[in-house]
């Protein structure tokens, strides 16, 4: 195959004290807008002096890269300025313009204290509980955690209902998820559960005839399966849309939405915060 001379290739830096997520985030976001780019990211993360940072800057030079850094350190912060001015390197401060302008606001100094978003507090371990809530109430495992939980996934098989609920409790929901399976037995918790709890998860038929397909591939198996024949699956997301409507609940369609898109759609449609949160021990507490 000819080499496609048109392609071309980028170099991203990202630079933190810390573990770098929310730069490495902002790269992903940025390269995500760009199919046809080739990029490589590389990460230099928990940078905590001269001459790691120094180390870092000379690398990223060498590639003429892009440079996003979270530092905190405003001595840090002023090398990584001089020496991106000096070598005509693009360099982008995440952190330190909002951290400012807080300060300016509040009249409050920042604590300029590297990973002070990644502290053992209050916080932290509630997300932990979330995660372990989630595992131990998944696939309908238990059905009292049903009544316990801040969101309730109902869903056939294959739409995304264990990675939603994982991803929704690192942001410190307890969420229980069930599979729908037509003529199975339906917990009697989900009748007593809040409609506005519950979200229904559905699909195009033929996406998940696709999903399905590759399941049975990825185990070994005959692809062509009752699993996969696309009229039972349409029998399944019929049993399932009927019981969606008797419940009163929300319904999403995951065919075309990623787990992030689908997870923000179900913040706001149960009118739900993310309760990640940053704040005093008092402040936590009222959450």
């Amino acid at each position: 195959m000819p080499e496609d001379n048109n392609k071309q290739n980028l170099t991203i830096f990202v630079i933190s004290d810390s573990a770098g997520e929310t730069a490495s985030k902002l790269a992903q976001a940025t390269m995500a807008q760009y199919p046809t780019v080739e990029f490589v990211l590389f990460r230099r993360t928990f940078i905590t002096t001269d001459e790691s940072l120094l180390k870092a800057l000379k690398d990223a030079e060498k590639h003429n890269a892009i440079i996003l850094h979270t530092l905190i350190n405003k001595h840090l912060v002023e090398i990584t300025h001089q020496f991106c001015d000096k070598h005509q390197l693009y360099q982008f401060d995440v952190l330190t313009p909002p951290v400012l302008e807080v300060e300016k606001r509040s009249g409050i100094a920042p604590s300029n204290e590297p990973g002070a978003m990644h502290h053992l507090d209050k916080n932290y371990f509630r997300r932990i509980k979330s995660m372990e809530f989630a595992v131990k109430y998944d696939d309908g495992k238990d059905p009292r955690g049903f009544l316990e939980a801040d969101v309730v996934l109902l869903g056939v098989s294959r739409t995304s209902k264990t990675p939603l609920s994982l991803f929704l409790a690192n942001k410190n929901l307890k969420v229980a998820n069930l599979p729908i399976v037509p003529q199975a037995h339906i917990p009697k918790q989900i009748w007593e559960v809040d409609p506005n709890k519950i979200v229904g998860l559905t699909n195009d038929p033929e996406v998940l005839n696709t999903i399905r397909k590759e399941r049975m591939i990825a185990y070994g198996l005959n692809p062509d399966s009752a699993y996969s024949d696309i009229d039972k699956i349409k029998e399944e997301l019929d049993f399932a849309k009927d019981l969606y409507e008797k419940l009163g609940c929300i319904t999403i369609n995951v065919a075309s939405l990623s787990i992030e898109e689908t997870a923000s759609v179900i913040l706001n449609e149960l009118d739900l915060e993310d309760h990640s949160y940053y704040g005093s021990e008092e402040e936590i507490d009222e959450v």
